[in-house]
């Protein structure tokens, strides 16, 4: 059976208002001393998708917002290909409407695009049960992320899988420096693959289309390997390879 695809949907504003409320306590965000002034960037823009990654090819990657005051995000956002939606509010309320228009694109994309198989939706709204209800119907694999102080427990329960967003570990210590490393790039990809399997443990064959997907422009002829398996082999002090049941496994090697 074909890989299917993720798309992802941030109602970005939401999980930026949660995180900075969780920081720096309730009724903080709100005010418009605090909402409506440039805004520092506190959101992990790339745990959430390397975490989508683990799923599949990211193929849709859209974050909804009033950008006006999210400049300083604007690096990570570009590093991570995330599509900015502009959301103006309306009217005199400080609402964007960002889980409406969050909503009726999914449906449409989902409606168009039968390849997409997962749904990552990063937001704590209730708003979005129906749209989870809808896709579930669907066929597809909701996949909701938000923070455990904000997100309301009928949309976390209403996803196949619910992640908190602090339950989401970075992986600091294979971030890549400006100096690309093939070890860090594999490392990330073993990283994402045994948190979410559980064991230090991954299937050989599923490291390299992981790489790729969190870093396009991977090629191991680039550091003088004929195949993944040779690179694997030319570190073979950073990890380890045995035999599994059905393919080879592979860890990352303890010091």
């Amino acid at each position: 059976m074909d890989e299917k695809s993720v798309a992802i949907y941030w109602d970005f504003e939401n999980i930026h208002a949660s995180l900075y409320i969780e920081e720096h306590g309730k009724g903080s965000y709100g005010n418009g001393s605090n909402r409506f002034v440039p805004q520092e960037a506190i959101v992990d823009v790339k745990k959430i998708v390397n975490f989508a990654a683990s799923f599949g090819n990211i193929v849709i990657n859209k974050a909804y917002c009033n950008w006006q005051w999210y400049g300083k995000y604007r690096d990570e956002l570009l590093t991570n290909s995330v599509e900015l939606i502009q959301m103006f509010p309306p009217g005199t309320s400080a609402k964007n409407g960002a889980d409406i228009k969050m909503s009726l694109d999914a449906m449409e994309d989902l409606m168009r695009f039968a390849h997409i198989g997962y749904i990552v939706i990063v937001g704590g709204d209730s708003d979005f049960i129906p749209l989870a209800q809808k896709a579930k119907a669907a066929g597809r694999v909701v996949v909701g992320i938000g923070c455990k102080g904000s997100t309301n427990k009928y949309w976390a329960n209403s996803c196949n899988d619910f992640t908190y967003y602090d339950s989401i570990e970075s992986d600091d210590s294979h971030t890549l420096s400006d100096e690309v490393s093939p070890v860090a790039m594999i490392k990330q990809a073993i990283f994402q693959l045994s948190k979410k399997n559980g064991n230090r443990w991954v299937v050989k064959a599923a490291i390299r289309p992981l790489v790729k997907r969190l870093f396009p422009t991977f090629d191991e002829k680039i550091y003088g390997a004929s195949s993944f398996s040779d690179l694997l082999e030319k570190y073979e002090s950073e990890f380890e390879i045995r035999k599994g049941e059905f393919d080879h496994e592979v860890c990352i090697r303890k010091n």
